[in-house]
């Protein structure tokens, strides 16, 4: 199963994504993981064609581990898929793979995302990853219509880990 790890900056989606990989033996793909493995520090550019390029070489590795087990758990994250388009690169690889498919879009309150990202920005793989960058994404969001568990991160972890494992499971 392919599951998308959605939500503005700053909202837990990674936490999630670690804690979830943990209780399904998962595997977690990050956009700027890939980005920082893959482009030179003066070659990143933090641009939608190389993050679509990052999230593709995440899904091709994706796919390599699910045609090895196809039960596996694969959460693909990294990327807020504030676009329609960013959903649907994902919903097509899942596709092509006969995966099914979850989204997980993570929530919290704006002065807790805005906490969160002051206090991880140092240890953060993405340099853009401010509260700039909330705002810039949040200002073009297109709401996802799709099938989605909403996960309010503001709640205990064990909280989230539980409705989100149930929302995966289903």
């Amino acid at each position: 199963m392919i599951v998308l790890m959605a939500g503005l900056p700053g909202t837990g989606k990674s936490t999630l994504a670690r804690a979830l990989a943990g209780e399904t033996s998962g595997i977690i793909f990050d956009k700027d993981q890939v980005r920082a493995a893959l482009f030179p520090p003066k070659e990143i550019e933090y641009s939608s064609a190389q993050d679509d390029f990052c999230i593709q070489v995440a899904l091709d590795a994706a796919a390599y581990i699910l045609r090895k087990n196809p039960a596996r758990f694969v959460f693909i994250d990294g990327r807020p898929f504030s676009r329609t388009q960013q959903l649907q690169q994902v919903l097509r690889a899942a596709e092509a793979l006969g995966q099914p498919w979850k989204i997980l879009e993570c929530v919290c309150s704006e002065a807790a995302a805005k906490k969160r990202l002051s206090e991880q920005e140092s240890e953060h793989p993405a340099a853009n990853r401010d509260y700039a960058l909330y705002l810039r994404i949040k200002a073009n969001w297109e709401e996802i219509t799709l099938p989605k568990a909403v996960v309010n991160t503001e709640q205990p972890l064990d909280d989230c880990i539980s409705f989100a494992g149930k929302a995966i499971c289903s």
